[in-house]
């Protein structure tokens, strides 16, 4: 079986991005959640769902909000 070819990850380097982000910041939840205020808790859950939206719009095709 031959490897399947990465040329998506170059061909939408933009859904990229927001994908790198999005796991960016799912991790450093992961790390700091136990130690986060609920304040900052809040906060990144709302940045989570900003992301998943940014992520999805990308994928999308879709143009950005005005």
């Amino acid at each position: 079986m031959s490897p399947k070819p990465q040329v998506e990850r170059r061909r939408n380097r933009p859904l990229r991005e927001a994908l790198d982000e999005l796991l960016e910041h799912t991790r450093d939840i992961a790390r700091r959640a136990k130690e986060m205020t609920p304040q900052e808790l809040e906060y990144s859950q709302q940045r989570l769902e900003w992301l998943a939206d940014e992520v999805w719009r990308v994928a999308m095709g879709s143009e950005p909000p005005a």
